[in-house]
Protein backbone atom coordinates (compact mmCIF):
# COMPACT_ATOMS: atom_id res chain seq x y z
CA UNK A 1 0.00 0.00 0.00
CA UNK A 2 1.33 3.19 -1.49
CA UNK A 3 1.72 6.04 1.35
CA UNK A 4 2.93 9.77 1.51
CA UNK A 5 2.57 10.71 5.08
CA UNK A 6 3.30 14.49 6.03
CA UNK A 7 3.89 16.16 9.37
CA UNK A 8 4.91 18.98 10.37
CA UNK A 9 2.64 21.87 9.64
CA UNK A 10 0.93 23.78 11.90
CA UNK A 11 0.66 27.89 13.13
CA UNK A 12 3.75 29.98 13.19
CA UNK A 13 4.14 33.53 13.17
CA UNK A 14 5.55 35.53 10.17
CA UNK A 15 9.52 35.28 10.04
CA UNK A 16 9.29 32.17 12.04
CA UNK A 17 10.39 28.76 10.57
CA UNK A 18 8.61 25.04 10.26
CA UNK A 19 10.27 21.95 8.91
CA UNK A 20 7.63 19.42 7.08
CA UNK A 21 8.51 15.83 6.53
CA UNK A 22 6.61 13.22 4.45
CA UNK A 23 7.42 9.67 5.04
CA UNK A 24 6.98 7.19 2.07
CA UNK A 25 6.30 3.59 1.96
CA UNK A 26 5.03 1.26 -0.88
CA UNK A 27 7.06 2.11 -3.36
CA UNK A 28 10.99 1.79 -4.15
CA UNK A 29 11.34 5.78 -2.91
CA UNK A 30 14.65 6.01 -4.49
CA UNK A 31 13.23 5.56 -8.46
CA UNK A 32 10.89 8.51 -7.42
CA UNK A 33 11.54 12.56 -7.77
CA UNK A 34 9.99 13.98 -5.19
CA UNK A 35 8.33 17.23 -4.55
CA UNK A 36 6.26 19.88 -2.23
CA UNK A 37 3.23 21.50 -3.54
CA UNK A 38 0.82 24.22 -1.83
CA UNK A 39 -2.67 25.13 -2.63
CA UNK A 40 -3.83 28.20 -0.41
CA UNK A 41 -7.94 29.04 -0.41
CA UNK A 42 -9.01 29.96 -3.85
CA UNK A 43 -6.04 29.11 -5.38
CA UNK A 44 -4.59 26.88 -7.74
CA UNK A 45 -1.89 24.11 -6.71
CA UNK A 46 1.46 25.44 -7.18
CA UNK A 47 4.95 23.77 -7.47
CA UNK A 48 6.82 24.81 -4.50
CA UNK A 49 10.13 22.51 -4.48
CA UNK A 50 11.40 19.29 -6.33
CA UNK A 51 14.26 17.05 -5.37
CA UNK A 52 16.10 14.66 -7.70
CA UNK A 53 16.26 11.09 -6.87
CA UNK A 54 19.86 11.58 -6.13
CA UNK A 55 19.28 14.83 -3.91
CA UNK A 56 22.20 16.58 -6.32
CA UNK A 57 19.68 18.67 -8.32
CA UNK A 58 16.85 20.97 -6.74
CA UNK A 59 14.36 23.72 -8.58
CA UNK A 60 12.29 26.25 -6.21
CA UNK A 61 9.35 28.33 -7.08
CA UNK A 62 10.79 32.26 -7.02
CA UNK A 63 8.15 33.30 -4.46
CA UNK A 64 10.35 31.17 -1.69
CA UNK A 65 13.78 30.95 -2.96
CA UNK A 66 16.51 31.63 -0.81
CA UNK A 67 14.11 31.24 2.35
CA UNK A 68 13.10 27.19 1.56
CA UNK A 69 14.94 23.92 1.67
CA UNK A 70 13.93 20.68 0.07
CA UNK A 71 16.10 17.68 1.07
CA UNK A 72 15.52 13.66 1.41
CA UNK A 73 17.04 11.14 3.00
CA UNK A 74 16.71 8.02 0.18
CA UNK A 75 17.37 5.40 3.53
CA UNK A 76 14.68 6.53 5.66
CA UNK A 77 12.32 7.05 2.78
CA UNK A 78 11.51 10.42 3.48
CA UNK A 79 11.99 13.98 2.28
CA UNK A 80 11.69 17.30 4.07
CA UNK A 81 10.65 21.11 3.75
CA UNK A 82 12.57 23.59 5.53
CA UNK A 83 10.77 26.74 5.39
CA UNK A 84 12.52 30.07 7.33
CA UNK A 85 11.23 33.56 7.11
CA UNK A 86 8.28 32.57 6.47
CA UNK A 87 5.37 34.77 5.53
CA UNK A 88 1.63 35.49 5.61
CA UNK A 89 1.32 34.56 1.87
CA UNK A 90 2.75 31.12 2.43
CA UNK A 91 -0.28 30.22 4.48
CA UNK A 92 -1.42 27.02 2.24
CA UNK A 93 -1.88 22.98 2.30
CA UNK A 94 1.36 21.59 2.03
CA UNK A 95 1.58 18.01 0.17
CA UNK A 96 4.39 15.43 -0.89
CA UNK A 97 3.97 14.42 -4.22
CA UNK A 98 6.18 11.23 -5.82
CA UNK A 99 7.15 11.14 -9.41
CA UNK A 100 8.72 7.49 -11.16
CA UNK A 101 11.65 8.86 -13.02
CA UNK A 102 10.93 6.41 -15.59
CA UNK A 103 7.69 6.66 -16.50
CA UNK A 104 6.02 9.97 -15.71
CA UNK A 105 2.78 8.54 -15.44
CA UNK A 106 3.26 6.92 -12.14
CA UNK A 107 2.69 9.29 -9.02
CA UNK A 108 1.37 9.36 -5.76
CA UNK A 109 0.17 12.46 -3.36
CA UNK A 110 0.34 12.61 0.11
CA UNK A 111 -2.77 14.26 1.89
CA UNK A 112 -1.39 17.31 2.87
CA UNK A 113 -0.66 19.44 6.10
CA UNK A 114 -1.84 22.37 6.68
CA UNK A 115 0.43 25.85 7.07
CA UNK A 116 -0.77 28.76 8.87
CA UNK A 117 1.46 32.00 9.00
CA UNK A 118 0.03 34.72 11.46
CA UNK A 119 0.49 36.72 14.04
Amino acid sequence: QVQLVESGGGLVQPGGSLRLSCAASGFTFSMYTMSWYRQAPGKERELVARIVVSGGTTNYADSVKGRFTISRDNAKKAVYLQMNSLKPEDTAVYSCHAQNRVDSRISYWGQGTQVTVSS
